[in-house]
This record gives C-alpha cells, sequence and structure tokens, in this order.
C-alpha cells in the first residue's frame, strides 16, 4: 500500500509503506530537511514529543517520554487517553550512529519487533527508511492493522515539524 501525501514547503513526497514476505515491512519517505534535523527529530524527546501520535487518534497523548539515544541506551514511551489508564512502549537502542541511523528493539511483549530507521544525505534532503522486522507473520498482521497503518501520517507530522524547526 502506499499513499502520497503533501510535503510542508509545497513539495509532494510520498510515503511509501510495503509488506515484504511474512514478517518485514518497509516505509520511505524523502524530507525537505537535512539528516542532522531529521536525526534531531528522532533523537530529542522534546521534538520527538510533537510529532510522533497520529492527530487522527482523539484523545491520546504521550504523556511520558524517556529516550537516551545511544547504542546500549533504552527508551519508554507511556501514552494516555485521558484518566489514569497508561499504556508503555520500551526497548533499547542497539545501534546508534548519528544522523545516519538508529536501531531499536521493542520489547513490551513477545511480539516484539526489531526496528531500524536510516537518514540518508542528498544534499539538504533526506530519504528516511523505515524498516520493521517482527518475530512472526501474526506480529506483522496486527501492526499492519495498528501502530503501523498510523506511520504515513506520522511521517507527514515529521514533515510539518521539520519546516518549523529548519536547521
Amino acid at each position: 500500500m502506499t499513499e502520497q501525501v503533501n510535503g510542508a514547503g509545497g513539495a509532494q513526497y510520498r510515503t511509501s509503506v510495503e509488506r515484504r514476505g511474512d514478517r518485514e515491512l518497509l516505509v520511505t519517505r524523502t524530507f525537505d530537511a537535512p539528516p542532522s534535523t531529521v536525526y534531531r527529530a528522532w533523537s530529542q524527546p522534546e521534538l520527538f514529543q510533537r510529532w510522533w501520535v497520529p492527530k487522527s487518534v482523539p484523545g491520546i497523548s504521550l504523556v511520558s517520554c524517556e529516550m537516551d539515544v545511544r547504542t546500549g541506551g533504552k527508551y519508554r514511551l507511556e501514552f494516555g487517553a485521558g484518566g489514569s489508564d497508561t499504556m508503555a512502549f520500551y526497548g533499547k537502542y542497539l545501534e546508534v550512529v548519528p544522523n545516519e541511523g538508529i536501531v531499536w528493539t521493542n520489547d513490551e511483549g513477545e511480539e516484539g519487533a526489531i526496528t531500524t530507521v536510516t537518514f540518508e544525505d542528498q544534499g539538504g534532503r533526506t530519504p528516511l527508511t523505515f524498516h520493521e522486522v517482527y518475530p512472526s507473520k501474526e506480529a506483522l498482521e496486527e501492526a499492519l492493522q495498528g501502530s503501523a497503518a498510523a506511520l504515513p501520517e506520522q511521517l507527514q507530522q515529521l514533515d510539518e515539524l521539520l519546516s518549523e524547526i529548519g536547521e
């Protein structure tokens, strides 16, 4: 499946969401920002919080965002829906290369994926690749119905944030 979205500066970029085999998901999009800026949006909690939660999901907020973005570091994201009930997602960073890529685990359950996001430098633009490998076909199916379905919207929100923060 592929979705066409408009970039913030009037340029049009395509967010491509592609299933690869029984256990892999590949999402790509190009941003009108250098890799260092895109990396900041993925690695600084105060920026990450501004774009990660899809705006189309009413009442959900990122109530806590702890990110130690370095190889061996950990993260914990806690989402809330207005009451005392929250849902936490957490894991560890397996590899972090500033301005080039981040690899992390999704440890909240047995069906957690390994996620790799890479930032390529194309003269002020950044083609981003988001790749997830799931432990089973069922885990990928579940993600395609849930969290992965929101990725085009999340990346559109990231595009909007990047136009605001500049270099």
